[in-house]
């Protein structure tokens, strides 16, 4: 299975000049754990994800204060959709990552979750040769 087969779209994208309350108001309302930030401003694009949300509220902070271009990761992760789900699980694993952008060529075409992933291995009815021990 490739990454093409378990992807999401793009569901949310938000500004950095959005707060935290309305990036995760957005994302509760799409039902996803990261939105891709967007700035007609700025060539590249980041990534805000749930981790980001309470590490900041974990923190303290004021979600109607704080901004997402404070708390996104500017460098996005991503991986494109004729890798294996294998592949990306691997990088998301070996990065500490739970989602990747999904990009073909230089166009982003989706968002990949390690949600997304379960899902789809579950469906198909996925086994492995490891054994409980």
């Amino acid at each position: 299975m490739d990454v093409r087969d378990g992807m999401s779209e793009v569901s949310v994208t938000v500004g950095p000049a959005h707060t935290l309350r309305e990036a995760a108001a957005r994302m509760v309302e799409k039902r996803t754990g990261a939105a891709l930030v967007s700035d007609a401003d700025s060539p590249t694009q980041g990534i805000v994800t749930e981790r980001d949300l309470l590490n900041s509220v974990g923190a303290g902070e004021d979600p109607d204060r704080e901004l997402v271009g404070e708390h996104m990761s500017e460098r996005v992760i991503a991986a494109a959709p004729d890798w294996s789900l294998e592949r990306a699980a691997a990088e998301m694993s070996r990065r500490g990552v739970r989602h990747l952008v999904v990009c073909d060529n230089a166009d982003v075409v989706g968002m990949l979750s390690m949600r997304d992933i379960v899902e789809v291995w579950t469906s198909v009815g996925a086994t492995s040769g490891m054994t409980p021990g």
